[in-house]
């Protein structure tokens, strides 16, 4: 069993589901420890309710390649609808199994053993070496890679590259890599109507009835078409609540949690001044809460990290890959703000948050592979 294969096991035994780290990370200080980065462990949060990342460095010096990732990972679901135990790794038909396999212990994992060879080869390689990993990805990420971000920043130690090892090919390690993201606007509102008795409704104020027209104005605003960087803006309702749980009372509420994941064609203040100048119309007697989790982001095509990166997936596997700001919002919106070029490199994303999630076994050894040609490209004149 190969170093990244048995470290990426390691791993998986930890049923780490977010926020808890429960001991991912004192492993990975061990192994960083012993090929000479200078570890951190920053805890953030309240007591008895600790959020765990660490900070790694190895080399005091400019340029900074950083790996970003986490170790929490999400619930597993119904266990007795998984083939193996979600956190007992098992390998059937050449693909490990195991909660947090593509996402992303894997990852994490040959971030390791690429630095440990690589270190072995060029132990007084250029700049540094950095790792940034939380325990804070998965759940509300208000304890982690911000956090760890406001540090650095506060002591102007800045990351010029960075990898974020989040599950990014689709059909085959390193087709598809993620330069960008789409901002995620969060709104939770609340309308208010009038309580009352259904055949009564006259004496009543559905705020179901009320709030559903302006509703549908917004599903059916275009809000732009994207660009040649991101893909258009979309609007989607996430969770409705309303009602007693009978059938003959009319609520006095409705609260709807809705999600804007927004190109760089609209600005985050251009989208609530837009929904609330349809709520008001409607004259809805309403309270509206925002939460931005994130906004774009983007590294050129053009830029040093992209370059290399597409040189080591095409140096080890013989392919081109192709550049993609689709899906979900990750880390790497924390980071990209300080200057840093990032791009998201990882395993197939194809059973990420799934029962049964797996990575093929070769997959990681090529992933390993790949990290070590980048750091190779970027450090080594």
């Amino acid at each position: 069993m190969s170093d990244t294969l048995e470290l990426t096991k390691n791993l998986i035994r930890y049923d780490s589901i977010t926020p808890h780290d429960k001991g991912c990370q004192k492993l990975l200080i061990n192994l960083l420890s012993a090929i000479g980065f200078k570890v951190e462990h920053l805890r953030f949060g309240q007591k008895d309710n600790w959020i765990d990342n660490i900070w790694a460095r190895r080399g005091t010096k400019s340029p900074v390649f950083a790996f970003a990732g986490h170790t929490d990972v999400v619930p597993t679901g119904p266990i007795e609808l998984w083939k193996s135990d979600p956190f007992k790794p098992e390998i059937r038909d050449g693909l490990l199994y195991g909660r947090g396999a593509a996402d992303m212990k894997s990852s994490i994992a040959a971030m390791v053993t690429a630095c440990e060879r690589f270190i072995a080869e060029y132990p007084d390689h250029n700049g540094s070496i950095a790792f940034l990993i939380t325990s804070d990805e998965e759940g509300s990420a208000t304890e982690g890679t911000v956090k760890v971000i406001k540090v650095l920043e506060a002591r102007k130690e800045k990351i010029n590259w960075c990898i974020v090892g989040e599950p990014s090919s689709t059909k085959k390690i390193g087709d598809v890599i993620k330069n960008g993201r789409r901002g995620s606007l969060n709104g939770y509102l609340t309308v208010k109507g009038k309580q009352g008795h259904i055949a009564y409704s006259q004496l009543a104020r559905n705020p179901i009835h009320l709030i559903t027209p302006a509703l549908n104005e917004i599903c059916s605003i275009e809000w732009d078409q994207g660009n040649k960087n991101f893909p258009p803006t979309s609007f989607q309702i996430s969770n409705i609540h309303s009602g007693t749980g009978v059938t003959n009372i009319i609520p006095s509420i409705i609260k709807i949690t809705f999600n804007f994941r927004y190109s760089t064609e609209v600005t985050y203040e251009q989208l609530q001044n837009s929904v609330e100048r349809i709520f008001d119309r409607y004259a809805l007697n309403y309270e509206l809460e925002w939460e931005l989790s994130g906004k774009p982001f983007y590294t050129p095509a053009s830029s040093t990290l992209i370059h290399s990166v597409e040189n080591a997936i095409k140096s080890v596997t013989g392919y081109h890959t192709k550049l993609s700001t689709s899906g979900g919002t990750s880390d790497g919106r924390f980071i990209a703000p300080t200057g840093a070029q990032v791009v998201e490199l990882g395993p197939l994303n194809n059973t990420i948050h799934q029962i049964d999630e797996c990575v093929s076994v070769n997959d990681i050894e090529i992933l390993s592979e790949i990290y070590q040609t980048l750091l190779k490209n970027l450090l080594i004149n």
